[in-house]
């Protein structure tokens, strides 16, 4: 039977650039498929920060940073902690990445003109022991133009192989069957979308124009995640692990519609196996966009150490949940409390240097790679431009300038009134106490001065401690956080080919899968929790362990 291309690559998204781009250098012919328009090319990616894990980098060591091949392992081990049979792939997959990590990725991804900003951010840093959760040191490398400037070298590289008729893009095609032949994958065949106009990242229209059927000597599934489709995330929820979901008018969103999971079950209807299903990672601090492009759009605040942290009736989160420090924890703690959201209180002076808002469209400077603007936005008096917007306008918002009058407003937001402001006047005043010696038995207190000793957070991202009600702080800020849906850590079971395993473990052929869709490798290579910078990356190794592998075996 004869073929369309050597391989169809099922997602337009950063794993499935990689891997056209890879295949393509290696003289394959492509048909890269996406149910979206070209303008959303390169998938979630596109709105991403841009943070990469690297180990040992020339970053790093010129901040003082002192990692290693083996502290990151560690770190990763410890993190993930895997306990399941089906734990074999996801482990390889994980001592494979972080030697990426440690190894040549940087260098590969700088010959391709990638660029970091020089200070590392220091994301999950635990707050357990040496063998447990979170990084030890600073491992968050921000790119240059973030996560445009992630996609713009795969996707240059990709169009100068459409230019030479080495890859078809087929966009508005969306694939509803992996065609099996003998046992193994050979094409797909699905449903051709009407065009549409629509904006990056908004939702676009699901008229059925036609049909279409493709062959190929392989396929790979980079499709994505379902943080998109409540329904499924829903279906999926560890309720045994972290309590209920909340409900879907307390969840905000944090990814564009289409990132629906469907190719996930279709693969998995057509014999892969999937594997973690259970573990996700979805985040505490997301807000309400006032300037919303999905359906309920969250953004995610990447918040330093020092905000007070409370619980909807106003009790003090307990050690080691302080802001950045331990996304899964703090999550179960959230929904332990018998309520789906929390609260930050904080300053002027701890938002206008450690407040940071994810995602491309919140940081233009960077995505724009703006030098003059970047310098303007970060060393000027006042919080960021995009933070301030949603200081004006976020609907999660409450600035005051006495406790009072925050409470009072915090309590607005919320159906019923929960906090009491006695208690939060406890928590604050008692936490104020602690700021008048350079030492304190409050640990969080432990940890902003700890943070500071950092040059990089000294600098940039941590504020010099100071109590809460000093009026020369202030005015107030009290932010409400509600759960944000992301990333799938579980997903198709890959070996370290990046093949595809049927439920017995012998590989399924023909058939690859790179990217979220395969939990970023061997279905879930983070375990249960993340350490940060590592789902781009994630993407960017099993994309081009894909290609290379699909590239060998259509030779």
């Amino acid at each position: 039977m004869g073929t369309d291309a050597d391989v169809i690559v099922v997602g337009a998204g950063l794993a499935g650039l990689v891997a056209t781009a890879e295949l393509a250098d290696a003289g394959r012919t492509v048909l890269l498929l996406d149910q979206e328009p070209e303008q959303s090319l390169g998938g979630q990616a596109f709105w991403s920060l841009g943070g990469l894990f690297f180990v040992d980098s020339p970053e790093q060591r010129r901040m003082r940073i002192k990692d290693s091949l083996e502290l990151a392992m560690q770190d990763w081990m410890g993190t993930a902690g895997f306990d399941r049979a089906e734990d074999h792939w996801p482990r390889a997959w994980a001592e494979a990445y972080v030697q990426f990590a440690a190894g040549e990725k940087r260098r590969w991804l700088a010959a391709q003109g990638m660029k970091w900003i020089p200070v590392v951010g220091w994301a999950e840093r635990g707050g357990y022991g040496a063998i447990g959760h979170g990084n030890s040191v600073p491992r968050f490398h921000l790119t240059w133009g973030t996560g445009p400037g992630v996609v713009a070298p795969f996707e240059r590289r990709v169009r100068e192989h459409v230019g030479t008729g080495r890859v078809r893009l087929c966009f508005r095609h969306r694939v509803d069957e992996l065609v099996v032949t003998n046992g193994a994958a050979s094409g797909v065949a699905g449903t051709l979308l009407a065009p549409d106009d629509c904006e990056r990242g908004e939702r676009s229209n699901r008229d059925e124009v036609g049909e279409f059927s493709y062959a190929a000597q392989a396929v790979i599934v980079t499709s994505g995640g379902i943080g998109g489709n409540l329904e499924l995330v829903r279906r999926n929820w560890p309720t045994d692990r972290v309590g209920p979901m909340p409900d879907d008018d307390n969840v905000v969103v944090g990814v564009p519609d289409h990132v629906d999971g469907r190719m996930q079950l279709i693969t998995e209807d057509a014999g892969a196996n999937m594997v973690n299903r259970d573990r996700m990672w979805h985040y505490v601090e997301g807000v309400r966009n006032w300037d919303p492009i999905w359906t309920k759009h969250g953004i995610r605040i990447l918040p330093g150490p020092s905000s007070l942290w409370l619980d909807a009736e106003g009790r003090r989160l307990p050690v080691p949940l302080f802001p950045g420090f331990d996304t899964l924890g703090t999550l179960e703690h959230i929904l332990s409390t018998g309520h789906q959201h929390s609260w930050f209180i904080l300053t002027r002076k701890i938002i206008e240097k450690e407040f940071a808002l994810s995602g491309s469209e919140q940081n233009p400077d960077i995505t724009g790679q703006d030098l003059r603007q970047f310098l303007r936005s970060r060393l000027a008096k006042g919080a960021p431009g995009p933070v301030q917007a949603f200081m004006d306008k976020g609907a999660d918002f409450v600035v005051a300038d006495d406790l009072d009058t925050l409470v009072a407003g915090m309590n607005g937001l919320t159906p019923v009134p929960l906090l009491d402001l006695a208690r939060v006047r406890a928590e604050v005043e008692a936490r104020d106490r602690e700021i008048a010696n350079p030492y304190t038995k409050d640990l969080q207190v432990t940890a902003i001065r700890g943070a500071r000793t950092y040059l990089g957070d000294k600098l940039v991202r941590v504020a010099s401690p100071h109590r809460l009600l000093d009026p020369d702080a202030g005015p107030l800020v009290g932010v409400k956080l509600n759960i944000l849906t992301r990333k799938t850590l579980g997903g198709l079971e890959t070996d370290l080919d990046a093949r595809c395993l049927r439920p017995g473990g012998e590989p399924f052929p023909g058939l690859y899968a790179a990217g979220e869709v395969a939990g970023f490798g061997g279905g879930g290579m983070h375990g249960y929790r993340a350490l940060e910078g590592t789902f781009l990356g994630g993407c960017i190794y099993s994309g081009r362990v894909a290609g290379r592998a699909a590239a060998a075996a259509t030779a």
